[in-house]
């Protein structure tokens, strides 16, 4: 049975705007939203605190940069007033940030973490958080991913980049579990 302390801090990765358009190719969750909304409120009746992840890129044509539409939370995942935000330009939200500096002086040991890409920005913080001695849970069904060119003129699909991606991270790194399960631990 899946147990999250009351000092447990919820942090969605980059759930941004740019994903949802070109050049951006073609992502599987289609419960995405849902699942990480109805994650995100139960979590937020509960209680608990929120510190959310935002990708402000310095790439020139990104279409993550500040002063692009695309920079903007999706609808619904946009900070309530007493949750703070963390920007990076890097795949790991605890690098290049004050994230870690602020989870210690919150005194938490338990990190759940959802967001875009299960493969990339995700992945890469899960791996962080845990080196970094945390206890790390990673919501599976409110994560999200994109098909990606293979080296042979193929495609490897999102769905099965994301299924390789959650076995490493449930393998090593993190506890694996859906948006169902935390919202009943809550």
């Amino acid at each position: 049975m899946l147990r999250i302390p009351e000092n447990a801090i919820l942090i969605p990765i980059d759930m941004q705007r740019a994903f949802d358009a070109p050049p951006w190719p073609r992502r599987w969750n289609d419960r995405l939203d849902d699942n990480a909304l109805a994650l995100l409120a139960a979590w937020r009746t509960s209680g608990r605190r929120v510190i959310h992840v935002r990708h402000d890129s310095v790439e020139p044509n990104s279409t993550l940069r500040p002063e692009t539409p695309g920079n903007a939370f999706r609808p619904g995942f946009e900070q309530a007033a007493d949750e703070p935000l963390v920007t990076k330009s890097v795949n790991a939200a605890f690098i290049g940030t004050d994230l870690d500096q602020r989870l210690r002086r919150l005194a938490t040991g338990t990190i759940v973490l959802f967001g875009i890409s299960t493969d990339m920005c995700v992945s890469t913080s899960v791996r962080v958080g845990a080196n970094l001695g945390y206890q790390v849970i990673l919501v599976e069904d409110a994560c999200d991913c994109f098909d990606l060119p293979d080296a042979k003129g193929g495609v490897i699909t999102a769905a099965d980049i994301h299924r390789a991606h959650v076995a490493t991270l449930r393998h090593e790194f993190a506890r694996v579990s859906s948006t169902e399960e935390v919202i009943a631990a809550l």
